[in-house]
Order: structure tokens, then sequence, then C-alpha cells
């Protein structure tokens, strides 16, 4: 009878890490979420309640690779499958350099092809917005990458002198009757606009007659919300991806 894993999946992005106990079978209810500059030792001992299992592991995906250390250090490097290009996702890799995919789009991949089927493409709002390709072929085979929706925002804050920053939102509508509301459209409407030309473009290249199209990250919901293109939105595809990840790698 197999054992029964336990599993902490951390999942460290620019902005945020997430965290969350998971099973073989469904990742848990309450994911934790701390800014990731203030991620340290410390609040990762609050996870380390089930070190004496020896069944217990800790499965992690990192973009911030100076903090994989810490991780680590209060874990134990024998108890964590760091997510690379040398891991099983449940997809081939057709990519010319493997090594330099974010474990983050390699987690997506797997749950993507898992969950949903290929061929997919994977829209993760993040600091950066990704767009992540799977063949029908069940293959990675590339992506592309654009600025955040808050970088850009942000930007406009930090370069001119009379623009606020604004919380984004819904914009009541296309035309601004104020400054917020008119940069407000110009994020939300405009950066909706961004995603569907890339899709359609990926589309094109790809030229299949059926593609799922899955959304993750902080704005999923916010752009998707528009976009007839988007079909699935998963706010934890990157925790099910380090999930599925686990029981693809047998641990001894």
């Amino acid at each position: 009878m197999p054992r029964e894993l336990h599993y902490l999946l951390i999942d460290i992005s620019n902005s945020f890490t997430k965290i969350v106990p998971s099973s073989v079978d469904s990742i848990g209810e309450k994911i934790i979420s701390i800014p990731t500059n203030e991620m340290n030792e410390r609040s990762l001992q609050e996870f380390s309640w089930n070190l004496e299992d020896p069944d217990f592991y800790i499965i992690l995906s990192s973009v911030v690779p100076k903090l994989n250390d810490k991780v680590e250090n209060v874990f134990g490097k024998e108890r964590i499958l760091e997510v690379s290009n040398s891991v099983h996702i449940g997809c081939e890799i057709d990519y010319p350099d493997p090594r330099s995919i974010g474990a983050d789009r390699l987690a997506n991949a797997a749950a993507a092809v898992s969950l949903y089927g290929a061929p997919a493409v994977i829209v993760d709002f993040g600091t950066a917005v990704t767009f992540d390709v799977i063949s029908s072929e069940k293959s990675y085979v590339g992506g592309v990458i654009s600025p955040g929706l808050a970088s850009m925002t942000d930007y406009m804050f930090d370069h001119t002198a009379l623009l606020p920053r604004i919380e984004l939102d819904e914009p009541s509508s296309v035309i601004g009757k104020s400054t917020e509301d008119a940069m407000l459209s110009g994020a939300v409407i405009g950066y909706r606009g961004l995603v569907k030309e890339i899709i359609s473009s990926i589309f094109n290249e790809l030229d299949e007659s059926s593609i799922q199209v899955i959304a993750t990250g902080g704005y999923a919901q916010l752009i998707s919300s528009g976009l007839k293109e988007i079909n699935i939105v998963n706010d934890s595809l990157t925790l099910e991806g380090l999930r599925i990840i686990a029981g693809l790698n047998p641990f001894s």
C-alpha cells in the first residue's frame, strides 16, 4: 500500500510567496500569501510542524534564487523537490534552453496538461504577464513575456509629475471623466487589447482548431472578465502544478 505523502507547496514569485499544505490529490483550502520581500526563515518556521514525519516533503517553485537557501535552512535540502527542467512535469519541453524557463511556468504547464489537456495557452498575470504554449503533442514550445499590468501603471506614476497612482478595477466607461478614470480605462481596456492580440497571434501560429486558454495570477479575474478568448480562470494553477509535479517525481 503506497505511503500517504504530506506536501508543503511553496511558490516564491517576485511579488508574493504562496504556501499551502497538500495531499497527493488536492491542495489545502487555506493558502498563505506573504510579500516576498518579507519572507524569511522565521516566517517559514511556522510551517515546519511536520518535520518529524519522514513522508513530509517540500515542493518548491522559486524565481528568486537568493531565497532558496532560507527554505533549505528550515526544512533541509533532502526534503525539497525544487522545480526545474530536470524534473518530470507531465509534458515534453521543446525549447532551445530549458534551463531558462521559470519554475512557475513549468508548474503552470504541468497543471494545464494534467487538468485541462492540450493544446493550451497559459496566461499568468504576475509582476510580468507570461504566455506559455503547450502544443497538441503535449510539448512546451515557448511563450511570450510582457510587462505586468501593475508595473505599467506604476511606471506612469513614478515617471510623470501629475499622474496619480491608481487602484486597478473595472472602469465604468471607456471615456474617462477624470485623470484617474482615463488612466483606469487605458490600463484595463488597453491591457485586454494587448492580451487579446497576443492570444490571437499564438492561435494563428499554432494553427489548431480548439485551444484551451487558462488564466492565473493576480489580475486574472479582472482582465479575463472582458475577454472571450480566455475560457478558464484558475487562481491556484501554479500550486496545483506543484502538487501534480510531486506525484510525477517519486521520493525515496
